[in-house]
């Protein structure tokens, strides 16, 4: 809790601000920076990942009586968030310096990858990149088919590179233990970028090509050969997608390749023919389902749509592109269910800043320290947002010559009548 200390002229009578000060008991009671309690401030944050910053703003008003506004509500959470993703930049430099060896993963687990566009401010759009880790449960029939399901999903989401992407996310494939699971599956539509992600975290992974994109490339060979509304379409690509499915892609390739030869010049077709044949390694659905194997990215689609597109593309919502990871790794945090564990490491560093700026503060105040130059003296400025939580406020070299307190001879203030009056004699003051 911030006070302001006043201190009494006698020069002018009048009280003068010396800055601000600190509780001393605030860091013994972890409080946080900023006039509100640690529970309002973690439900702050937490209503602000949730919904937007306005009716997170209404909520905190209903449930605990406490107003504050839209501005507040964005600048606690956006701050939150940053906090969080640079723990975890932090971690993911520890693990490449130390490189522990990670958690026994589950026995099958689940691996997938995709992308889903947000707007930017500027009427831009960008890639938001997602990695769900789950763990695989066992088969279960529904209606005529058996079908694998995951469970205990976790998410990892950042506006980057695909690069970039795939470092970053180190820090979850380790705590999760994909690197010394079982079995693995990875399932996608078949993106390059998504490929290099299991080459670099999980190369023992069973490589699935999502069944539904599959069926996409399927679809427009038929309806350009026989209509899009035509009966013999659909029973065309019906038939192929089951033979797909329960026997394989040898079959289905035969069949594009016979319609080949009859129209070449078909360009959809040479273009969805070449994507398959490219492929056919990871469309071995039938032995996928003997290994109890999910064959469909259901666990991706939904990720996409409640940990990125259920905040970051509401009505009328454009984001500025730093402020976009910090909600991802909040939102990341919620949708895995581990608030309250990563909520721990974000109150600590939050304090850690809030140390670090009391600190420079109380430096601020004390006497300079005298260099073996006299000329020259260390001092600590304030940096009220820290590059860094954890790293201290830079040191610079400033000049602190002695000064005299004495006003120059043609100061205004001897020109002042209060400034005079301390000097005049007693006799002045008993003619007046």
């Amino acid at each position: 809790m911030e006070e302001w200390k006043w201190g009494w002229s006698e020069n002018t009578g009048s009280a003068q601000n010396v800055g601000k000060a600190f509780f001393p008991l605030d860091e013994e009671l972890e409080l946080p920076p900023g006039s509100v309690t640690p529970h309002a401030q973690e439900c702050l944050v937490r209503l602000g990942a949730w919904m937007p910053f306005e009716k997170a703003a209404g909520e905190l008003a209903f449930s605990l009586r406490i107003k504050v506004s839209e501005p507040t509500v964005r600048r606690y959470t956006e701050g939150g968030g940053r906090v969080y993703v640079q723990w975890q930049r932090r971690e993911l430099e520890r693990l490449e310096r130390e490189t522990p060896r990670p958690p026994a993963g589950a026995e099958k687990m689940l691996f997938s990858t995709d992308g889903a566009m947000v707007p930017l401010v500027g009427g831009e759009w960008a890639e938001v990149k997602t990695l769900v880790i789950g763990e695989i449960e066992k088969p279960i029939r529904e209606g005529e088919e058996w079908v694998v399901h995951s469970r205990e999903h976790s998410y990892f989401s950042r506006l980057t590179e695909s690069d970039e992407f795939c470092r970053l996310s180190l820090v979850e494939t380790h705590r999760r233990g994909i690197e010394r699971a079982g079995q693995v599956a990875a399932v996608s539509d078949g993106a390059e970028w998504e490929q290099k992600m299991v080459d670099f975290h999980c190369p023992q992974a069973t490589r699935i090509l999502d069944f539904p994109h599959a069926g996409e490339r399927i679809w427009p060979i038929g309806q350009a050969i026989w209509g899009e509304e035509s009966e013999q379409a659909k029973t065309w690509s019906q038939n192929q997608l089951h033979s797909l499915k329960h026997t394989g892609p040898v079959d289905v390739l035969a069949e594009l390749n016979r319609l080949q030869q009859q129209q070449p010049d078909l360009e959809v077709l040479q273009k969805n023919l070449a994507y398959l044949e490219k492929r056919v390694e990871h469309m071995q659905y039938p032995a996928y389902s003997q290994q109890g194997l999910p064959i469909a990215s259901g666990a991706m689609e939904s990720g996409n749509k409640v940990v990125v597109e259920a905040r970051l593309k509401g009505a009328g919502m454009h984001w500025a592109r730093p402020n976009v990871d910090p909600v991802l790794g909040l939102r990341n945090i919620l949708c895995s269910d581990r608030w309250e564990e990563d909520w721990k490491q974000i109150a600590f560093s939050l304090r850690q800043i809030q140390t670090l700026q009391r600190q420079a503060i109380h430096l601020k105040h004390q006497p300079v320290i005298q260099s073996p130059d006299p000329i020259k003296a260390i001092t600590i400025p304030i940096d009220p947002q820290p590059a860094s939580p954890l790293q201290p406020p830079a040191i610079r070299l400033e000049d602190s010559s002695p000064k005299s307190s004495i006003p120059a001879p043609n100061h205004p203030w001897r020109h002042s009548p209060i400034g005079k009056a301390k000097f005049w004699a007693a006799d002045h003051f008993a003619k007046n």
